[in-house]
């Protein structure tokens, strides 16, 4: 059977990378914060945003390319940022990297990621993002932006939504730490997962590595959800955001709006792009849906929007295109992928996603994206 057959949608990848990595990886990558109701509320509301379908239309390929930042790309959507990427699978930075040079859509690194800027430079393709968790000490935040510049990241994205540490229960009762010190019970899932054991044996237990040139964690006193980044993190101001438009000298994101009011000071302050997130639910659990507060962002700003938290399709793209977002981005999904089929993983999610964009634009009778009908509330 080929993957198709074995894997038609991203929630078949959800359940093939569960088997694959030990138990306390999936808790990172897969939970929440508190009861995880912001994370259940992404999802249903998301099923509340309906939209008609439109007939005859005839035979057509519908056009799924989009722009942003006067760039044309083939799909609405991107490759997120997420913290320790490689721990969800090995090498994930780079595979990931690689994914979007050959599709030709943005990807993001963290700050946090288990590889530096330098290690995925020669892996980057024209869409290169980096997002930054902000730094207090200006020399390091200069540093920082040099490094991604040299390395060949063009759009710089500022994370705003994490002011402290949040509490992930789950990941706090799965055991893991950051950095992660595998204890016997660890070691046992460990075991269990032999081909993820192999390939973290040959390039060692991940860690921040873009901050080994600023800190240790050596003597760290911090929650275990926490991480040697909040020894050098501040929680940003308007006057920080300035600072940064003003020191970046390509397309400027900041990441984590869920208010209009932000959205059109931002817009103010000369930033690029509104990233609309809760942050898939990890941060605060009485966070509205990133779906719901969508269409008031898109009231108050001209500036192009991107959407997260909650994706599981092309037909979620497809509400949140039609519900005011220019560009869709997924994090999550990425490493079930990874995790689920290693480096096949990202292609053939990619695949499902434009099999769905498809599949859908055709019932809506939609040959592009700009075709999209006003969306509606599913009772």
């Amino acid at each position: 059977m080929d993957l198709n057959s074995r894997f038609p949608a991203l929630n078949d990848l959800r359940n093939r990378a569960q088997k694959r990595i030990p138990k306390f990886v999936w808790e990172y990558l897969d939970s929440g914060t508190g009861v995880e109701a912001t994370r259940t509320r992404n999802r249903t509301a998301l099923d509340r945003v309906g939209l008609t379908p439109s007939v005859l239309h005839g035979e057509f390929e519908p056009d799924l390319s989009t722009t942003l930042f006067d760039q044309k790309m083939p799909l609405p959507f991107g490759i997120a940022p997420v913290g320790m990427s490689g721990l969800m699978w090995p090498n994930a930075e780079a595979l990931l990297a690689q994914a979007g040079a050959r599709l030709d859509i943005p990807y993001s690194i963290s700050t946090v990621a288990t590889a530096s800027p330098e290690d995925v430079a020669g892996d980057l393709g024209p869409h290169a993002w980096f997002q930054m968790y902000p730094p207090r000490d200006e020399g390091i935040r200069r540093d920082m932006l040099d490094r991604a510049r040299k390395s060949g990241f063009k759009t710089l994205v500022l994370t705003v939504d994490v002011p402290v540490a949040s509490r992930r229960e789950r990941q706090t009762r799965s055991g893991l730490t950051n950095p992660p010190r595998l204890t016997p019970r660890l070691l046992a899932q460990v075991a269990m997962r032999p081909t993820w054991a192999l390939g973290m044996a040959q390039r060692g237990m991940p860690h921040m590595r873009m901050l080994d040139a600023y800190t240790t964690a050596a003597g760290a006193n911090l929650p275990v959800t926490a991480h040697v980044g909040y020894l050098l993190r501040t929680s940003p101001d308007w006057d920080y955001v300035k600072w940064l438009r003003d020191a970046w000298d390509g397309p400027f994101v900041v990441k984590g709006i869920l208010r209009g009011t932000d959205a059109a000071r931002l817009e103010r302050l000369g930033v690029d792009a509104i990233w609309v997130s809760n942050h898939a639910g990890r941060q605060f659990d009485a966070a509205p849906a990133t779906i719901e507060v969508l269409p008031a962002i898109r009231s108050a700003t001209r500036l192009p929007i991107i959407f997260d938290s909650g994706i599981e399709g092309g037909l979620d793209i497809l509400r949140a295109l039609a519900s005011g977002a220019d560009f869709v981005m997924l994090g999550r999904a990425w490493h079930y992928a990874l995790a689920a089929l290693a480096a096949s993983g990202p292609d053939h999610l990619a695949h499902i996603l434009k099999a769905d964009l498809e599949s859908c634009m055709g019932q809506l009778g939609a040959r592009t994206l700009r075709d999209l009908p006003k969306p509606f509330v599913l009772d």
